[in-house]
């Protein structure tokens, strides 16, 4: 299993003689003892997508439901929330592709005994 990905985890552990090919999506190979894992669920892009998403959802309803004619008389006839809404949910579904395609990947391996810090966590370059 060490030469593998952890379906479970969705970290893997690099040994040192795996093939090239072997390194997901191109990524470098991590040192000797090291897992390389991913922000997962915790990536900022996550949180930026998840909150356009819902304030869009939010616009959308608002831009479908209170429009009515003196919200069309301040925007000149258009439906400003239900536009708005719309682009915010694109930039919302954006923001999650984008950390599907590129997630955040870091090399953690286990420091000394007697750190202060049982891991050390570093970017994969």
């Amino acid at each position: 299993m060490s030469a593998h990905k952890d379906q479970s985890h969705g970290k893997r552990r690099a040994t040192g003689t795996e093939p090239a090919s072997a390194t997901p999506l191109g990524a470098d190979a991590a040192p000797a003892g090291a897992d390389v894992q991913t922000a997962g669920a915790f990536d900022i892009r996550n949180f930026i997508g998840t909150l356009l998403g819902l304030f869009g959802v939010l616009l959308t309803l608002m831009g479908l439901f209170a429009f009515d004619d003196a919200a069309a008389a301040k925007t000149g006839g258009m439906n400003a929330n239900l536009w708005a809404g719309l682009a915010m949910i694109v930039v919302a579904i954006a923001f999650v592709v984008w950390t599907k395609l590129d997630p955040i990947r870091m090399v953690v391996r286990e420091n000394e005994d007697g750190a202060e810090v049982p891991r050390d966590i570093a970017p994969l370059d």
